[in-house]
C-alpha cells in the first residue's frame, strides 16, 4: 500500500486519522463504494461486523453503515470516499451502525481501484475499533516484555525454528540474538533424553497442549562445557491472521537451584531405555527374533554395538567350571559402527572362550562386569588371531558383558560395546545392563522352552499323521498338510484315506481346538480310533457317534470330523460330520456344489445325534475335503472363504497335484495362522 498520507485530525475534521499497521492482526470486513457512494461490492467478513447480508445492501448507499445516515457529501460515508480518491489511500475512525441500531467505534483503510467502463471503486477494510486497540495495547506489552523481561522468551515456528527472542535467552544459550533467527531449536540446545524436549514442544504444535514448569537438562551451542538445568513452559501459538502456527515459552534457569537434575538426567535417560526396551523385548516366542530386539532395543541409545549368545551346555543342569572353555552360538547381533565392527559382531556363529577370559570372570560372579579392550582382554578372551585384529581396528574401547540368567540357569550372555568416542561403562550403566538381561533371559527362556515343545509336538504330530494312504484304484488322491505360520503353529488337523472291504474306501477329515502336544496327542487318538473303526464297515453316523464318546473320554472338548465312504459299484458316497466345513465336489462338468446338508455338532459336546446322508457322485468327480485353515482368515468370513473355494476350483488344472498347488497358492497367506488340510479325492466308478 502507499505510504502514510496525513488525516484531517491535523485540521479539525471529524474523520480521525489511526495511527499504526494493525489490521493483520483482528478480523476484517471488506466492501466497496462506486462513484455514487453506493455499496457495489459485500466481501468477506461484512455480515460479522455489519450484519447485513449481501442482498440488503448491494446498491444502497453507503451511509446505512455509519451512525452519520445522511447520504448527501457531508455525510461520512461520502466524505471517506472522496479522501480515499484523492488521497489514494486513508485510514482513520469512525463511528458505524450495526444493523440491530447499536452504534460502534470502527477503523476503515479505504483505496481506489480501477472499476469496469473507466469507473472507480473506492475499497474499503474495516474493524472493530476495540479489536484494534486491544491488539496495539497487547503488541506494546510484548514489546516492553521482550526488552527487560529478565527471563527467557521465544517464539518458534511449527518446525521448531527460533522467530523471535530476547536478550535473556540469547545469554543463557551463549549466542547473539541473530544467530538464533531461522534455526532449529535442535541446532542451539544439546540435550541428552534422547528427543523428548523436541517431542514435547511437537505435542504442543500438533495438539495445542501446553506444559507448565517442565525441568530440562541440556547443554547449549554457546555453552557446549556447561549443564544447565531449565524450567520450561510452552503454550500453542494459533489463530491471527496472516500468522502461522507455532509455539510461545518462557525458560528459567534453575541450575543453580537444582543442580542434582543434572545428574538425574543420565539416570532418567537409562530408565526411559529401560521401558523402552521392556515394550519391545519379548514380542513372539521366536529365540532369535527376541535376542535380536535385546540388541535393537540397546542400540545406538546404550551401546554402539551388541550380541546375544547362547552358552551350549551339555546338560541343563550342568554346573559351571572355570576350568573348561565356554562354547556359545551367536544368535543375534548389529552396530552403528563403520567396518570392520560390522564384521565383530556378526562373523561368527560359534564362539570359543578359554579358561581364564571376562566371560569367566562374569560366570562366576553371576552379575555384570565391564572390560576395557587392550591387550590384555586380547590375550584373555579373544583366541582367534584375526579377530583380535579387527575388534584392535574396530575403534571399541570397552565392554559390558551381562549373563542372561533366568529360573537359576545361565541361557547365555549379553556383550554390548562401546566405542572411543563414548563414555565407558560406569555402576549405573552396570545396573542397567543386569535389568536389561535379567528381563531379556525370561523371555528368551520363554521362547526355548516353546521351541523346545513345538519341537516335540511338531515330532508327534509327524508321527501321528499318515505317511502313506489307503490305495484304490477307484479312487484317485492329492492331499496337502500346511502348519500355521505363527508361533503357535503345531495344530490338531488331520486326515486319512481308508482302504475297506468291498472295494469300498473311507475317506475323513478332522481338525482338534487347539494348538501344542494336547492338540497333536488328541488328534492322533482320533484319527487312530476312527480307522479302527471306519475298518468294521460302520455307517458314518455310527462311526462319528463312537468318535464323539472317545472325545468325551478323553477329555477332548472341541473337535470337528467329516466321514465319508464311497462305494465306486453304486457311485455312492454315504457320510456325516461332527461340526466340520461342508465338502465340495467339483463335477467332470466343471460345475462345483457344496454338500451342506452334513450337519452335526463338534465332538466331545455330546447330547445331540448324527445321521448319515447319501450322495450321488459321477463318474470322474473329485470331492473337495478341507479344514478351516483354508477357508477361514483375518478380515474374510467361513462363508466369503467358501465362495473363494468354489470360484478357485472353477480354474484348477485337471491335475490333482497341481491343482492342489494351485488352491494353497491362491487362498492360504504367505503366513497362514491356522493349520490347513486340503484333501482332493477324484471318484471312478467300478466298470462290470
Amino acid at each position: 500500500m502507499p505510504a502514510d498520507r496525513p488525516s484531517d485530525a491535523d485540521t479539525g475534521s471529524a474523520l480521525r486519522s489511526e495511527p499504526g499497521s494493525l489490521l493483520e492482526h483482528v478480523p476484517v470486513a471488506v466492501f466497496g463504494i462506486d462513484d455514487e457512494d453506493r455499496i457495489c461490492y459485500w466481501g468477506p467478513g461484512a455480515y460479522d461486523l455489519f450484519g447485513h447480508q449481501a442482498t440488503d445492501v448491494l446498491a444502497k448507499p453507503g451511509a446505512v453503515l455509519f451512525a452519520d445516515s445522511s447520504d448527501d457529501e457531508t455525510g461520512a460515508c461520502s466524505r471517506m470516499a472522496a479522501r480515499g480518491r484523492a488521497q489514494g489511500y486513508w485510514r482513520g475512525r469512525l463511528l458505524a451502525r450495526h444493523r440491530d441500531g447499536t452504534d460502534f467505534d470502527c477503523g476503515f483503510r479505504v483505496f481506489p481501484v480501477a472499476g469496469v467502463e473507466e469507473r472507480s471503486v473506492v475499497m474499503v477494510l474495516a474493524s472493530r475499533g476495540d479489536e484494534l486497540d486491544r491488539v496495539k495495547t497487547n503488541l506494546a506489552f510484548l514489546d516492553a516484555l521482550f526488552a527487560t523481561c529478565p527471563i527467557g522468551l521465544v517464539i518458534l515456528d511449527e518446525d521448531l525454528r527460533y522467530l523471535h527472542l530476547n536478550q535473556a535467552l540469547a545469554d543463557m544459550n551463549g549466542l547473539p540474538i541473530e544467530e538464533h533467527l531461522g534455526r532449529r531449536l535442535t541446532e542451539i540446545m544439546v540435550t541428552s533424553e534422547g528427543g523428548e524436549y523436541e517431542r514435547m514442544l511437537r505435542t504442543v504444535v500438533a495438539e495445542g497442549r501446553t506444559v507448565v514448569g517442565v525441568r530440562v537438562g541440556m547443554r547449549t551451542l554457546g555453552h557446549p562445557d556447561r549443564d544447565l538445568v531449565l524450567s520450561v513452559s510452552f503454550f500453542p501459538l494459533t489463530g491471527a491472521v496472516g500468522t502461522l502456527q507455532g509455539v510461545g515459552g518462557l525458560l528459567v534457569d534453575v541450575t543453580d537451584r537444582e543442580q542434582a537434575i543434572v545428574e538425574a538426567t543420565a539416570t532418567r535417560q537409562r530408565l526411559a531405555l529401560l521401558d523402552r526396551a521392556s515394550a519391545r523385548i519379548g514380542t513372539t516366542l521366536d529365540l532369535q527374533t527376541t535376542a535380536q530386539e535385546l540388541v535393537d532395543a540397546s542400540v545406538p541409545d546404550f551401546a554402539d554395538g551388541a550380541a546375544v549368545e547362547l552358552v551350549d551346555w551339555l546338560d541343563e543342569g550342568e554346573a559351571f567350571d572355570p576350568a573348561l572353555p565356554v562354547i556359545t552360538r551367536r544368535i543375534a547381533s548389529g552396530t552403528v559402527l563403520p567396518a570392520p565392527a560390522t564384521e565383530l559382531v556378526s562373523g561368527l556363529d560359534v564362539v570359543h572362550y578359554p579358561p581364564g577370559s571376562a566371560i569367566h570372570q562374569m560366570l562366576r560372579t553371576g552379575r555384570p562386569i565391564a572390560v576395557p579392550v587392550n591387550q590384555e582382554f586380547m590375550a584373555r578372551t579373544i583366541m582367534d588371531e584375526h579377530r583380535a585384529r579387527v575388534m584392535a581396528e574396530s575403534d571399541v574401547a570397552c565392554l559390558l558383558l551381562a549373563p542372561l540368567i533366568a529360573r537359576g540357569t545361565v541361557q547365555g550372555i549379553a556383550i554390548f560395546g562401546r566405542s572411543t568416542a563414548r563414555a565407558t561403562f560406569n555402576e549405573q550403566d552396570l545396573g542397567l545392563a543386569g535389568e536389561l538381561a535379567s528381563r531379556a533371559a525370561l523371555c528368551l527362556d520363554n521362547a526355548r522352552l516353546y521351541s523346545r515343545e513345538r519341537n516335540i509336538a511338531l515330532t508327534l504330530q509327524r508321527a501321528l499323521l499318515p505317511s502313506s494312504l489307503g490305495t484304490t484304484p477307484y479312487l484317485h488322491v492329492a492331499h496337502r498338510y500346511l502348519p500355521g505360520g505363527r508361533v503357535t503353529d503345531v495344530g490338531g488337523d488331520w486326515y486319512d484315506v481308508i482302504a475297506l472291504p468291498g472295494n469300498h474306501v473311507g475317506l475323513v477329515v478332522g481338525d482338534v481346538m487347539g494348538h501344542g502336544v494336547s492338540a497333536a496327542a488328541s488328534m492322533g487318538r482320533l484319527r487312530i480310533t476312527a480307522k479302527a473303526l471306519a475298518r468294521h464297515h460302520q455307517e458314518p453316523d455310527e462311526l462319528v457317534a463312537e468318535l464323539d464318546l472317545c472325545a468325551q473320554e478323553a477329555g477332548i472338548e472341541l473337535a470337528t470330523c467329516l466321514y465319508i465312504r464311497y462305494d465306486p459299484a453304486t457311485g455312492r458316497a454315504r457320510m456325516a460330520s461332527a461340526g466340520h466345513p461342508p465338502p465340495l465336489v467339483l463335477g467332470p462338468d466343471g460345475r462345483t456344489d457344496v454338500i451342506d446338508e452334513v450337519l452335526g455338532v463338534p465332538l466331545g459336546v455330546g447330547g445331540s445325534p448324527f445321521r448319515t446322508i447319501e450322495a450321488q457322485l459321477p463318474d470322474g468327480a473329485t470331492l473337495v475335503l478341507y479344514t478351516d485353515g483354508l477357508i477361514e482368515a483375518r478380515g474374510r468370513d467361513i462363508d466369503e472363504g467358501l465362495q473363494a473355494l468354489r470360484s478357485e476350483l472353477g480354474h484348477v488344472p485337471h491335475s490333482l497335484e497341481d491343482a492342489a498347488d494351485q488352491i494353497l497358492e491362491r487362498l492360504v497367506p504367505s503366513s497362514p495362522a491356522d493349520d490347513t488340510v486340503l484333501l482332493l479325492a477324484r471318484v471312478h466308478r467300478l466298470r462290470s
